[in-house]
């Protein structure tokens, strides 16, 4: 359609080529294929001119209008790649959203508040990575190969227990001591309950393999930190949830310096980098820094 209207405007075919950087036989063959499509005759050849049919002339009217509306509606989607408006689609796990997006997106806003962020949680994001401008998820989570992938943080996971559970229980001064506490656990939907491996930096990495009974289990990780928050039983968490929301002090670090054999590392996936908007690449970078802020700093 784009060269049907050029060859009228230029007046020829060679002169719509060169405008348009296309080979003259190119050129003939497209208006040959619209020609064929419409089934109808749009122009008038000879060697010297061209000139419109009846029916040329009807469909070039019309024709001028449409290519208006889709030149004006490529405009209007370029601009989303260099404004910094409109939403940016997230989804992660309901820790991260809670510690570290939630707070993110009020920071984010009182510089931008043209964007909108609209916020999805799932046990497991990564499987809904494609719907979404960012995902945000551990690093060990199945990925797909062609996914761009930028990391956010690494962290820890520490054994927490609030304050109410420790004036019950007591608080374990060594990894032994476990054995008379239960665990809230996180699993996910289908997988086994898995290992608990504690692991001492300060002693060239002792190991323990911790085989309390679990008193909760969930596939929701804020579920299990609210669990036990709530006094159910001693759970494994990352720094974060020490360090980035406001519990009072009600949530405390246990047998420190131990640590989880495994840690938290914490990437953001995006289908494609080539089509980035704007918008969406300044959220990636104000999220990365807004959440190493938070692992760095003390416990609340």
């Amino acid at each position: 359609m784009h060269v049907f209207r050029c060859v009228v405007d230029e007046g020829g075919f060679a002169a719509a080529a060169r405008k348009m950087d296309l080979a003259p036989a190119v050129v003939t063959r497209l208006i040959q294929d619209l020609e064929r499509s419409l089934s109808v005759r749009l122009l008038h050849r000879t060697t010297r001119k061209i000139a419109l049919t009846q029916a040329g002339n009807a469909y070039l009217s019309r024709l001028r209008l449409i290519l208006a509306e889709i030149d004006e509606a490529g405009d209007q989607a370029k601009q989303h790649s260099r404004e910094i408006s409109g939403s940016v689609r997230v989804v992660t796990t309901s820790l991260v959203a809670v510690n570290l997006l939630a707070p993110c997106v009020a920071e984010f806003q009182r510089e931008h508040p043209d964007v909108m962020v609209e916020i999805h949680t799932s046990d497991r994001p990564a499987q809904e990575l494609h719907q979404f401008d960012l995902t945000i998820v551990r690093q060990d989570d199945q990925l797909d190969p062609d996914v761009v992938v930028r990391p956010v943080l690494e962290m820890n996971y520490v054994l927490c227990g609030s304050l109410t559970y420790l004036q019950a229980r007591g608080t374990p001064r060594t990894p032994e001591d476990l054995s008379g506490h239960c665990l809230v656990r996180l699993r996910e939907p289908g997988t086994r309950l898995p290992t608990i491996r504690l692991v001492n930096p300060a002693e060239g990495g002792r190991s323990f393999e911790v085989l309390s009974a679990s008193s909760v289990i969930s596939n929701d990780d804020e579920v299990a930190y609210q669990a036990a928050l709530s006094g159910a039983g001693l759970t494994v968490l990352p720094d974060l949830a020490l360090t980035a929301r406001l519990h009072g002090g009600q949530m405390r670090r246990v047998l420190a310096p131990w640590v989880s054999a495994d840690e938290l590392k914490l990437v953001a996936t995006m289908p494609s980098r080539q089509f980035m908007p704007l918008r969406t690449r300044i959220f990636l970078e104000f999220f990365v820094q807004h959440a190493r802020k938070v692992a760095a700093s003390p416990p609340i």
